[in-house]
């Protein structure tokens, strides 16, 4: 008996938050804080989705921003921080949006986040490079690091001309902020879809909001 050809391998499977999780919202190149802010965000059917809900995920999420090194082997209450800021990332973004006061504990929270890592680039040599300036950034303070760089982008983006284009995504359940061009209140294409699916429906069936 001949021997069975080999099966092909099996094609990998995507994470979850590959496959599920839209591109960024319009703005969240530009400030890493707005991507940052909507790192948990409401899928389609009430599903959420948390880009930092494990240390690997966390990790993976800051690498990819250039705000830490790859495997740099986050542990939980490191990916607990950066989820805490965040909460009062979106609590700034949130109060802006909608024109309340900025709520105090969320300004302390990123004004501390900020105060964690030392701003000066020190004076450095070694024999290959000689006399150059970097920040000091050890290891044991790369999340350190990271909260004092998206709370500094926090602060820029809601201090600059850009916040004033900042609004919430206007596509139900959809939770993400974005910052908005000309009359579009989506962060997404598929965000956009939907929400003329609806207004389509709710002509179709006489439900619409008067």
């Amino acid at each position: 008996m001949k021997d069975s050809a080999p099966s092909a391998p099996p094609a990998p499977v995507p994470r979850a938050h590959e496959s599920a999780a839209p591109p960024p919202a319009s703005g969240a190149e530009q400030y890493p804080a707005l991507d940052f802010a909507n790192s948990a965000l409401t899928l389609p059917g009430g599903q959420s989705l948390d880009l930092l809900a494990t240390p690997a995920a966390a990790g993976e999420w800051l690498a990819g921003h250039g705000l830490a090194p790859a495997g740099a082997g986050l542990q939980e209450v490191c990916a607990s921080r950066l989820r805490a800021l965040r909460d009062q990332v979106r609590a700034l973004i949130a109060a802006r949006v909608e024109g309340r006061p900025a709520p105090a504990g969320a300004l302390a929270a990123v004004n501390d986040a900020l105060t964690r890592a030392p701003a000066a680039r020190l004076l450095r040599w070694d024999p290959e490079r000689g006399l150059h300036r970097e920040a000091s950034h050890p290891v044991t303070q790369i999340v350190e690091h990271a909260l004092a760089a998206l709370a500094a982008d926090t602060a820029d983006l809601l201090t600059s001309p850009d916040a004033d284009r900042l609004t919430a995504c206007g596509s139900s359940p959809c939770t993400r902020f974005l910052l908005r061009h000309g009359r579009r209140h989506w962060c997404s294409t598929r965000c956009g879809d939907r929400a003329r699916a609806a207004r389509s429906y709710a002509r179709r069936t006489g439900t619409a909001t008067r």
